[in-house]
């Protein structure tokens, strides 16, 4: 060995050099005085590694140990105890660290270098270390086999995954059976140095916490040596996975004992799917709805071929009947009557006199029974154009909302590939194919359905306005006389909701995370309020909520949400608040609907105030509900509401935006059942077509709502525990069971929407004067 003198003036410092060898472990002491060097003569082979471990054998060191290694094109320093921070800047010693050598890129298969290793310290005391380095024989991940490993804070581990011929992206999963410690996994290129530490791997690469599993999709273009390192670290501390956070530190230098923080882990390294699984899987996307376009024209020309057939011997009954004696109201009284009507009219001339509004109370609050023709009468066109409001402010909607919706998503997925911090986006990362720029391509892919059906609604709607249109220029009978008044700006909206839904629902799933959850759920709000419009419109056309009023409500809905979310996690005084608007909004709208609108707050001047109405209907004359079925409804209305709202009080859901959504949908399903049940009570009856939808839509319901509970993501958790939701794709080795609830659930809202378009079609040949109103 060699030993040289040299240092300040007073001061000596004595170098000895080593020639040291594999596997053998050194103990030695270092003080200022004296400085080791470690040589190492060492043949690199692309598949084996080289680790260093080190061992201080000395208690309450006042200066730590540092150790250099000095390779041909890396430096590699750590000092011993290695102090590692955690939050509030609390630091944990570690006595016991092991680092892997950086591997230098070869042009041959092994390669003969030299590399050293420096050991020092400031300490004039004598401290004794451990030194041992180490061959890792399995340092290079094989295809499709499970390497077991452990690691820990001061010894993390990383190996090189090579990719093989054929083979472009690949698929790197991570499992243990601990959910503790919280560790962190990385795919960084192989260069030098290799950031693993935990306060330095989220340097470079992609990375993502983990708890019990991760995985990352690797694709070969990303990295032009072929192959990368996966890096797992163990963190000092478990708050980013969720778990519990030990106090603060009394004194600020104070040393914290970490424990064994050791961790066991599995990982493996498999192909992920090729170019022709994205065709398919594309391919089948199509398929399935443009089934649907078919499917529609098949029953349209059926429908037409009857339709025809029956309009025929209709013309021939009327013909005879016109010849044999003349009617009473021939069908050129009607259309003259339908011109007059038609003549500009505006619809507050009819709100704003008087007797009118004395006939409207007359008409809604005691009569028993009311008929369709009772409200709608008001001016046909002039409703019409109301209801077209509904379409052009959806419309207008739509477009301010999605386009920074847009440009949001954009820099969300731009962030994420320039950082490659992965946990800002909750995929299902064992399911998340990359295309390009997008990271899960295949649940964006999904959310094809809904824009296609609601474009084929809007096609269906738009040919059932043509033909409504084309029979009242003809005046025929039926048209002016006859079934449900048809107004069909709800239904345009509806259909550009359900385009919007599959539009911003993508949107989110280009990268979902707690910040813009509200895209993917904004719209169903929507949805549900304008079928709860559309069926009381189909009865009550005349005293039907406005656009403004409407979408005014559903705004407040939607800002109720964005607070909900933000907010209302373990808040109780915004339950608490909620909770009181929730009720109240139940108690008005009962109100407004039992006596359909003829009741004010103010003005106690006037005979239709709800403080007169509920004294004459509840207190002077206490005989009983009116309206039993309308107060029915409102009563099962009320409880489910009341009972809704408990449960929000008492339980307080993480997931307020969906605890909306469901309160939306109950109260949907509460009153589209009651519609069919007074339907059937009336003694109509449901056609052919209508209850196949039906039947379908119910049974499509159920296997959506079941995929839909699957639950393979959850951003109200941390995004580690998230991932231990995560599962295999099921479908085509493409979609998971969250793509499959993207194509159930545009399926069964297109039938629903179905539904309500053709369920009173059985009524197009009866008088309004014998429909009921309920």
């Amino acid at each position: 060995f060699l030993v040289c003198g040299g240092g300040a003036v007073g001061e000596t410092t004595n170098v000895v050099q080593k020639d040291a060898e594999f596997d053998v472990t050194y103990n030695d002491t270092v003080t200022s005085e004296n400085q080791t060097i470690y040589a190492f003569n060492h043949t690199i082979s692309r598949n084996k590694g080289v680790r260093v471990t080190v061992d201080v054998l000395s208690q309450n060191l006042k200066s730590p140990i540092l150790f250099v290694v000095r390779q041909q094109q890396a430096v590699l320093s750590f000092q011993v105890p290695l102090i590692l921070r955690g939050l509030y800047q609390r630091k944990y010693p570690y006595n016991h660290v092991g680092r892997t050598l950086c591997q230098p890129p070869t042009r041959a298969i092994s390669e003969t270098q030299h590399f050293f290793i420096d050991v020092s310290t400031l300490s004039s005391q004598g401290t004794n270390y451990q030194l041992r380095v180490s061959r890792v024989e399995s340092f290079t991940l094989q295809t499709d086999k499970k390497f077991s490993f452990t690691a820990s804070p001061s010894q993390p581990q990383y190996f090189k995954y090579v990719f093989p011929d054929g083979v472009d992206t690949v698929i790197v999963k991570v499992n243990s059976a601990m959910n503790f410690p919280c560790s962190v996994m990385s795919i960084q290129d192989i260069q030098c140095p290799v950031y693993d530490l935990d306060n330095n791997v989220a340097f470079i690469g992609m990375y993502q916490t983990m708890t019990k599993k991760g995985a990352i999709t690797v694709q070969r273009k990303d990295f032009p040596s072929n192959s990368f390192y996966v890096v797992v670290v163990v963190k000092t501390e478990d708050e980013a996975c969720g778990g519990p956070l030990r106090f603060y530190p009394l004194r600020p230098d104070e040393l914290i004992d970490a424990g064994n923080r050791s961790k066991v882990v599995d990982v493996v390294v498999s192909p992920a799917i090729n170019s022709e699984v994205y065709v398919m899987g594309m391919l089948f996307c199509l398929g399935i709805f443009l089934s649907f376009y078919l499917l529609t024209l098949m029953v349209a020309y059926v429908m037409n071929l009857k339709s025809f057939t029956a309009s025929y011997r209709l013309n021939s009954v009327i013909l005879n009947l016109t010849q044999s004696r003349p009617s009473e109201r021939s069908l050129d009284s009607v259309g003259r009557s339908r011109q007059e009507s038609l003549s500009s009219v505006e619809e507050d001339d009819y709100d704003t006199l008087d007797d009118i509004n004395s006939d409207k109370n007359i008409v809604r609050t005691k009569v028993k029974f009311l008929c369709v023709s009772d409200l709608a009468r008001k001016d046909k066109r002039v409703l019409s154009k109301k209801y077209q409001i509904y379409f052009w402010n959806i419309a207008t909607i739509a477009v301010f909302y999605a386009l920074p919706v847009v440009q949001l998503v954009i820099t969300y997925q731009t962030v994420v590939n320039v950082t490659g911090n992965q946990d800002i986006c909750y995929y299902n990362f064992l399911c998340a194919h990359p295309l390009g720029a997008l990271s899960a391509f295949n649940n964006i892919l999904s959310n094809l359905g809904y824009v296609m059906l609601g474009l084929l609604f809007l096609l269906i709607v738009l040919k059932r306005d043509i033909v409504h249109n084309r029979a009242m220029v003809r005046n025929e009978l039926n048209a002016l006389e006859c079934g449900i008044p048809k107004h069909f700006g709800l239904f345009y909206a509806m259909g550009t909701a359900l385009m919007m839904e599959g539009l911003l629902s993508a949107c989110y799933h280009v990268c979902p995370n707690y910040t813009n959850f509200q895209f993917d759920t904004s719209f169903m709000y929507m949805i549900a309020g304008l079928c709860m419009l559309k069926l009381y419109q189909k009865r009550h056309p005349d005293i039907n909520a406005s656009a403004y009023t409407a979408y005014a409500c559903l705004a407040a809905v939607i800002f109720f949400s964005v607070l909900g979310v933000v907010f209302g996690k373990d808040n109780t005084v915004f339950w608490i608040v909620f909770s009181v608007i929730h009720i109240l909004a139940t108690l008005l709208l009962s109100t407004q609907l039992y006596y359909m609108g003829r009741w004010r707050l103010g003005r106690f001047t006037q005979r239709q105030t709800m403080v007169y109405i509920v004294y004459t209907d509840c207190i002077r004359q206490c005989s009983g509900p009116m309206y039993i079925d309308r107060m029915v409804l409102l009563v099962m209305g009320n409880i489910v509401n009341w009972s809704l709202a408990a449960y929000g009080l008492i339980e307080r859901p993480n997931d307020f935006a969906s605890y909306l959504l469901a309160i939306a949908i109950c109260n949907l399903l509460l009153y589209f059942a009651f519609y069919i049940i007074m339907k059937l009570r009336s003694g109509e009856k449901i056609k052919c077509l209508p209850l196949v939808c039906i039947l379908f839509t119910a049974v499509v319901w159920g296997f959506a709502l079941y995929f839909f509970f699957q639950g393979l993501s959850t951003w109200q958790k941390t995004p580690a525990e998230s991932r231990e939701h995560n599962r295999d794709c099921i479908l085509l080795s493409f979609f998971d069971d969250h793509d499959i609830w993207h194509f159930l659930s545009s399926i069964a809202m297109f039938g629903s929407f179905l539904v309500l378009l053709t369920m009173d079609d059985d009524l197009d040949t009866v008088q309004r004067d014998k429909i009921y109103v309920f």
